[in-house]
């Protein structure tokens, strides 16, 4: 049961990270209630958030390449793949992860700034849980 409970949570992560509605941490917060093990809740979390957020980059790359800047491409532009540590925030995090993808900037700096700030996301949602009795 913890095995599809996982797989749950990578989906709902994964689709958290991009246009689409989900809400990982209120699964992430069942899982672990329901006895998964933390590091493969957080884990399956973290993929699943940063494959998404790596979607909605890919998706940033499809873009004409003449759109007017908004406020999302100037921080990306400004901060390059360091703005991708609040890839985590919900509406501006996935409109980040699009600008990173429009302007370019390589996947692998991204991705590693994607991770590490939704797998901070997770380690808290996760340290907040086993606060709770």
């Amino acid at each position: 049961m913890i095995d599809g409970q996982l797989w749950a949570l990578f989906a709902s992560a994964f689709l958290s990270a991009t246009i689409l509605p989900g809400n990982s941490e209120v699964v992430l917060v069942a899982v672990l209630k329901g006895g998964a093990m933390p590091a493969a809740a957080i884990a399956a979390a973290t993929l699943g958030n940063t494959l998404g957020g790596l979607t909605t980059y890919g998706i940033g790359r499809l873009l004409p390449s003449r759109m007017p800047e908004d406020k999302a491409i100037a921080r990306v532009r400004r901060y390059g793949a360091a703005a991708l540590l609040l890839s985590w925030v919900p509406v501006v995090g996935d409109a980040l992860c699009a600008a990173a993808g429009w302007l370019r900037l390589g996947w692998i700096g991204c991705t590693l700034a994607m991770a590490a700030g939704k797998l901070a996301r997770y380690l808290v949602v996760a340290q907040a849980v086993a606060l709770i009795p």
